[in-house]
Order: structure tokens, then C-alpha cells, then sequence
């Protein structure tokens, strides 16, 4: 009898088979042209994500176009314009040991690489680490969320009419999947998740020592100080907190505000979130939930908060996935709110008179993979930099950092290990080695047998060093 092949497996194996042809073959020209290629076919495939991110997500148009559409195609122009001074070599000078040697550095591709992508932005954040790795002249498996299988299999389909399968390819299915995926000895694995998922994946690498890049969360502060512009705050923050439905790994979490003034800015917050949303959970501008599961959670975490003694001071409601933006005071550090990662559009405003206890409170925390802080004075930005420690910060605005194709996005331990986008992420999956000629080395003067004019030579070098 005969046994179906594992198409995983199978897959896998192609990508491994064509390796050693890649890095002959898949140079500057191929590899740029095969990004053209993908380009045109998300330009022609536009119509198609927005109906797939409104099917998963209740997302907006205008959203969906923003933060998945022309975050990929920004990816991949400036990939493409790049890539010749990525994959160039790089020359070094020699040190006093290496004299007489001349030493470059070379990029190479890491071979065959898995990307597990999450669904909370499921293209921008399935297709930019593809088009890293692409870049980088790899093979890439896609495994997308099965919490978004419109989005899902829009890539699918879209990868497989596009490019060849023995260079990239997607994955669809479940947690089981995944597992079978990560069973296999991939030469790089790119995670977006969560850190409880970041550790399992992290475990499944070590297994055959896969190097790793781990894009995770954690509960970003944002610190509103005393001399903000309190309106340029009050616009910012409702934009990045409530965004995607507060479901971005580095949306604001919770929120650290001068008493002198607190009751200013939350007039303000209040007007310029009503002015976005309107006041119910079903306004046409804010998208919804992922999951039946995923509302009741954040409905739970925010009961609880009550039950513990919070006070809501805006609450737009919620109907099913649908859920409007909540603000709440009088936050403890029993609640679950104050606790978990909140991602939903809930945001714990806590009042502070002593810049001091704010960093403290930070720091006594994982490190998170964002930190925004709005005011106009340098010292006391200068302080807030210099005493705590985060993935990437914003000041006076949010979530933006995450398109800057010239800066690294990646966290520090529990929110992160390594980083991608533009030539970060490039060299994320790249190996650089190292390559050294000997033109003239002195090295010899000194080989054994280590006679007097070995020590008197070594003599010198140690007057050299001082």
C-alpha cells in the first residue's frame, strides 16, 4: 500500500535540494526581479487583501491600505534599492596582527528559512519578513495564522501563482502544523508573536541549532509629561492605541500622566476619540476583534478590573468582535489588566507626580518592545532614554518606528531577540563571513622554534600593545 508524501516535507526537502544552485544563481538581478514580480502582484491583488482583512478583522479599507498594503510594497521598493550595497562586500582594514592581508566580508544567504507569522497584521507581518529573506537570496516557508484564513489564503494563492514553490512557499494550518514545521532543521526561523510562543519556538531551534530572530510584545508605556503638547498627545495616542482594535504588538498599553496635567489631556483624549469613532462599538473606523475567544478575553480582563476597584471613564461598549475604545483609571497591580499583555482597545491611564517612580515602574517590568514618551523638555527626555531600556522609542508620536525602513524594529529579551525591516532584516537572514588573503603576513617571523629572536620580536609586539 502506498503512503501519501508529506507535503511539508516535501516542500522542505525541494528547498533544501536547490540550496547550492541558489548561491551560484540567485544573484543582484534575479533576486530584484523576483521582488518586482511580487510587487505587481499585490498591486493587482489590492481589492483582494482589503476584502480578506475585512473579513478577518472587520478592518477598514483606508486601514488595511495603511499598515498591510503600502507597508509591503514600502518593503519592497526599498529592498530593491538597496540590495546592491546590502549584498556587496564589505572591506576592513587589517589590525597589527593581520598586517600584510587584505580582509572583506561576505553575505551570504542562510539557505532555507521558516517564517511563522501572526494575525494581528497577517500580511504586513507574514510578507515583510518574506521579503527579507528573498532579499537575502533564501528559500522562505510561510506559515500564516489559521486566525485569519481569508488573509491566509489570499497569500497562498498569491505566492503560488507568483513565484516557485522550490523558493517560496506557504503553509496554511493550525498549531499542529506549526509543530511539524518546526520539527524540521530550517537554517533561520523568523517568529511574530507572543512570548510564551517566542520560548516554544525558541526550544524547537535549539534542537538543531537554528539561529532565531523572535519579534514578540509586552506592555508598552507611554509617558505624557508635564510640558507635552497635550493635543499633538491626545492625537497620537488615539491613533496608535486604537488602531487595528489596539491589536498591534507595539500599540500603547497603558498610559503614565502629569497630574498637573492629567484632567486637560483626558478632555482632550475623550474629544479626539470621539471624533475618530464616534461613541458605540460599531463605528465604521475601527475594526474588530480577531475571535469570539479573543473579545471575551479582553471583556474578562476589563471586568475584572472593575470588580477590583477600577473606574471606567469612557467605555463605548462592545457587541460580539465589535468593541469601542475603553479608558480607565484607578488601576492596581492585582488586576489582570495591569498584568497582561492588554492588546484590544482598552488603555489603563495612571496618574504620576514623580518622574522617578515612572521609571522605576517601567524597569521593574519585562522590557517592552516600544516606549513613548510626549513632552517638550530635552532633560527630561534625555532621562527617560538614558534610565530604561526598550525595543525602539517614539517621541511625541506612535507606532511609526515600525515603518522606518532605515531603522531596525526587534525587542530585548521577553520582547524580543534580533530585529528585521530594510537592511536589519536583511542581514537577519544573511550569514556574513569572513575572508582573509595573505598578501605579505609577518605572522611567519614568529612560527616555531621559538628561539631568542622570536622572544625579542614578541618583545616588540608587546611594547606595540603598551
Amino acid at each position: 500500500m502506498f503512503q501519501t508524501p508529506d507535503p511539508i516535507l516535501a516542500a522542505f526537502t525541494a528547498q533544501k535540494a536547490r540550496v547550492a544552485e541558489r548561491r551560484r544563481n540567485f544573484g543582484l538581478a534575479e533576486r530584484r526581479a523576483v521582488l518586482a514580480k511580487l510587487a505587481a502582484a499585490i498591486r493587482d491583488n489590492e481589492a483582494a487583501l482589503v476584502a480578506a482583512c475585512a473579513a478577518d478583522l472587520g478592518r477598514p479599507e483606508a486601514e488595511t491600505i495603511l499598515i498591510e498594503y503600502l507597508t509591503v510594497l514600502q518593503d519592497i521598493r526599498h529592498a530593491r534599492s538597496h540590495l546592491w550595497a546590502w549584498m556587496r562586500p564589505r572591506w576592513v582594514a587589517p589590525t597589527l596582527a593581520s598586517f600584510g592581508s587584505t580582509a572583506r566580508i561576505e553575505v551570504q544567504p542562510r539557505g532555507v528559512c521558516l517564517v511563522i507569522a501572526p494575525w494581528n497584521l497577517p500580511f504586513a507581518l507574514a510578507m515583510g519578513p518574506v521579503i527579507s529573506a528573498l532579499a537575502a537570496g533564501n528559500a522562505v516557508m510561510l506559515k500564516p495564522s489559521e486566525l485569519t484564513p481569508a488573509t491566509s489564503a489570499l497569500m497562498a494563492r498569491l505566492v503560488a501563482e507568483t513565484l516557485p514553490a522550490d523558493l517560496c512557499t506557504v503553509i496554511e494550518g493550525d498549531k499542529a502544523v506549526a509543530e511539524r514545521l518546526l520539527a524540521l532543521p530550517f537554517d533561520h526561523i523568523f517568529f511574530t508573536g507572543s512570548p510564551a510562543v517566542g520560548k516554544i519556538v525558541m526550544a524547537a531551534a535549539a534542537k538543531h541549532l537554528t539561529s532565531v530572530t523572535l519579534e514578540l510584545g509586552g506592555k508598552s508605556p507611554v509617558i505624557v509629561g508635564e510640558g507635552a503638547d497635550l493635543e499633538r498627545a491626545a492625537d497620537w495616542i488615539t491613533f496608535g492605541k486604537f488602531l487595528n482594535a489596539g491589536q498591534v504588538c507595539i500599540a500603547p498599553d497603558h498610559l503614565f500622566v502629569h497630574v498637573s496635567v492629567k484632567d486637560r489631556f483626558l478632555t482632550l483624549l475623550r474629544a479626539r476619540i470621539a471624533k475618530a469613532y464616534g461613541s458605540g462599538a460599531a463605528s465604521p473606523h475601527l475594526s474588530q476583534i480577531v475571535s469570539e475567544a479573543h473579545a471575551a478575553r479582553l471583556a474578562e480582563v476589563l471586568a475584572d478590573a472593575v470588580a477590583k476597584g477600577a473606574e471606567p471613564i469612557l467605555n463605548a461598549g462592545a457587541k460580539g468582535r465589535a468593541m469601542g475604545p475603553v479608558l480607565v483609571e484607578a488601576i492596581t497591580p492585582e488586576m489582570r489588566l495591569d498584568q497582561e499583555e492588554i492588546f484590544g482597545p482598552i488603555l489603563p491611564i495612571l496618574s504620576y507626580d514623580d518622574l522617578g517612580q515612572v521609571i522605576d515602574r517601567i524597569n521593574a517590568r519585562d522590557k517592552p518592545l516600544a516606549l513613548y514618551v510626549f513632552d517638550r523638555d530635552q532633560g527630561r527626555i534625555d532621562r527617560i532614554l538614558g534610565e530604561t531600556t526598550s525595543g525602539g522609542v517614539g517621541i511625541n508620536l506612535t507606532l511609526v518606528q515600525f515603518s522606518h525602513a532605515n531603522l531596525p524594529f526587534g525587542g530585548v529579551n521577553t520582547s524580543g531577540i534580533g530585529a528585521g525591516h530594510g537592511v536589519t532584516g536583511f542581514r537577519a537572514f544573511s550569514h556574513e563571513r569572513a575572508v582573509l588573503r595573505n598578501r605579505f603576513l609577518m605572522l611567519p617571523l614568529i612560527f616555531p622554534p621559538y628561539g631568542p629572536r622570536v622572544m625579542r620580536l614578541i618583545g616588540v609586539i608587546k611594547r606595540v600593545l603598551g
